[in-house]
Formats: structure tokens, sequence, C-alpha cells
């Protein structure tokens, strides 16, 4: 089971999440590394420990982006480059580079409202 709801239980089952408009991450999937459209600019890769952390954080920045989003499980143990918490909680790590796409052991399906509010994610 990759649904894991809470930080703490993410933090504990070694996953992460990370939110991507469908077409970004499908256009790189099948390469051995993936990078989202703000790398550049932020440098590094935004990642959620828990589900309903991660539903609150994208209603705070992407119900405005129309496109369809899905939701990467990622293994932290299996990530390549480093990872590191900088926010006090430890609810959000950061990639510091790219993503190693064998990292990515599943992916979530994200309900959206009419209006573009982020309803649930998983189950």
């Amino acid at each position: 089971m990759s649904n894991y709801r809470t930080p703490e239980a993410a933090h504990e089952a070694h996953v992460t999440y990370h939110l991507s408009p469908r077409e970004v991450w499908e256009a790189q999937q099948a390469q051995p590394e993936y990078l989202p459209e703000a790398f550049a600019q932020d440098g590094f890769i935004h990642c959620t420990d828990g589900l309903d952390r991660l539903v609150e954080i994208a209603n705070m920045f992407y119900t405005g982006d129309p496109r369809e989003y899905v939701t990467l499980i990622l293994d932290t143990e299996k990530l390549t480059s480093r990872v590191q918490y900088d926010d006090p909680d430890q609810h959000f790590p950061h990639i510091y580079g790219p993503l190693n796409t064998d990292a990515v052991i599943g992916q979530l399906k994200v309900t959206r409202g009419e209006d573009g509010t982020f309803l649930t994610i998983g189950d």
C-alpha cells in the first residue's frame, strides 16, 4: 500500500510524493531522470510526506492550473540525488538534483472539482 495519509506514516515507510502535471511526467517517464517545470527556478524538486498534506499544498498553489495532475510515489531509499528537509516539521523533502525515474514506484489518481480544487489523491 502506498496511500500514506500522514507525514509520519509516509516517512516511516520511506515514501514521499511529488505532484506533477500528467503531460510533464508522461513526457519524461521513460527517461532515466525527470525534472519538473520549476526545477531551473527553484533548484530542487518539491515533495510532500503524506497525502492529506499534499492535497492542502495542491490547493494552495495549483488550483489555477487546469491541467490534469498525477501524484508520483517515490521510494526515498532509491533516490540518487540529495534529499533534504528544509522545513522545521520535516514534512516537505526537497530533492536537490534530478529524480531518477527508477525511484518512482507508483502513481496515484488526483481528483479535482470543476473549479480546480484538489479533492482527493489516491483511493
